[in-house]
């Protein structure tokens, strides 16, 4: 399958390692399946700890091949900043969506159900659905 019929996957987080290492174990994690455009968009732009409203927005613009992005965010100042990027309406690929979703687990979801080539609302549930992942 093309990269280019994939939903693309986005993880903001207020440290850019953070971002970038769930990145990594969301993509490893999908196995065999094709590969999804993830980026990460971790931390301010001098690499402090925050958000950054360029950096997220750079970020959806790498990874939207058409077919959506999902945005799946750490705390809550990140989800203010892309509640407030989709708000402009301008700043963000068409078809992105902020995902409700633990980060981590959420991530993972997203990324293997994205690389079945799952459209948007798919991959969308399958995040969501990582709230009722039992762990004991």
């Amino acid at each position: 399958m093309s990269d280019e019929q994939l939903v693309g996957i986005v993880l903001v987080s207020h440290s850019a390692e953070v971002a970038a290492s769930v990145a990594q174990l969301a993509k490893g994690l999908a196995g065999g399946g094709a590969v999804v455009p993830v980026a990460p968009a971790g931390g301010t732009e001098g690499g402090g700890l925050g958000t950054n409203s360029e950096l997220i927005a750079a970020a959806a613009a790498s990874v939207d091949r058409g077919a959506g992005v999902a945005v799946l965010t750490d705390l809550g100042s990140a989800v203010l900043t892309v509640k407030a990027l989709l708000a402009e309406g301008d700043e963000l690929p068409e078809r992105t969506r902020l995902v409700d979703a633990p980060f981590v687990e959420g991530a993972v979801a997203a990324v293997v159900t994205a690389s079945t080539g799952a459209d948007l609302a798919a991959v969308e549930a399958a995040a969501t659905e990582a709230y009722t992942y039992r762990k004991v």
